[in-house]
């Protein structure tokens, strides 16, 4: 299914899997479904990068230490460097720029505010890793969103989590699609973290959907695809 690109920015596509009652757990969700469907599927999204939020990559991709400036000066304005041309690029959410990273990832892109120490950038750099500072109190998404189009290349994006930096991007307005795939399990516990978290508006209005594709993936899951109503 090919969707048509938007004007400025990447036709962004929220891709995640949960349990039943929509919770997304890695580890409980890893065990509801412990096949490769969540990456093929992820495969026919064909898109030109993953973005995930702070939580997510630390806990798969980062290095366990914290990074903390010996200045505080921020990068002030906004600001990119691009490391190297990528076919496919893992992006990173990390506002506050707290995130250390291992040698060789040419392939990451780090998007933070601009409030983020301009250590914490020229650290990346030296690493080889492209980033991107945008948004002076917390990151500015559509802006960023526009820059990883135009200076990225970026016309396909998935944002695979987790529920606060999906709800970010539903309440930015960026979300074309949603591509939700719930395996046969239920979790059940409380507190436990849904596809879309964390709005604390309690009187934010329902998104509507269009059902466009549903399936069966791996042993027990059902994929679903829509789109958001604009």
């Amino acid at each position: 299914m090919t969707s048509k690109e938007t004007a400025d920015r990447p036709y962004i596509i929220c891709h995640m899997m949960s349990s039943v009652d929509g919770r997304i757990d890695c580890d409980m969700t890893e065990k509801i479904d412990n096949t490769d469907s969540y990456y093929e599927a992820l495969d026919e999204l064909e898109c030109d990068a993953t973005l995930s939020g702070r939580v997510t990559m630390q806990m798969h991709t980062a290095l366990p230490d914290r990074f903390v400036a010996k200045d505080p000066a921020p990068a002030g304005v906004t600001k990119t460097h691009k490391a190297a041309e990528c076919p496919n690029y893992e992006i990173a959410i990390d506002t506050h720029g707290t995130l250390t990273w291992p040698d060789g990832m040419r392939n990451l892109l780090v998007i933070t505010d601009e409030n983020c120490p301009r250590e914490y950038h020229e650290r990346l750099t030296s690493q080889g890793i492209s980033w991107i500072a945008c948004g002076k109190d917390g990151i500015d998404l559509p802006h960023a969103m526009q820059i990883l189009h135009a200076g990225f290349g970026i016309k396909r994006l998935a944002v695979t989590g987790g529920g606060h930096i999906n709800a970010a991007f539903l309440k930015a307005g960026l979300l074309d699609e949603v591509s939700l795939m719930v395996g046969a399990g239920i979790d059940g516990r409380a507190g436990m973290t849904a596809v879309f978290d964390g709005i604390a508006d309690s009187s934010y209005p329902v998104t509507l959907l269009t059902l466009t594709d549903v399936r069966r993936a791996g042993d027990n899951t059902v994929w679903m695809r829509y789109t958001v109503r604009k």
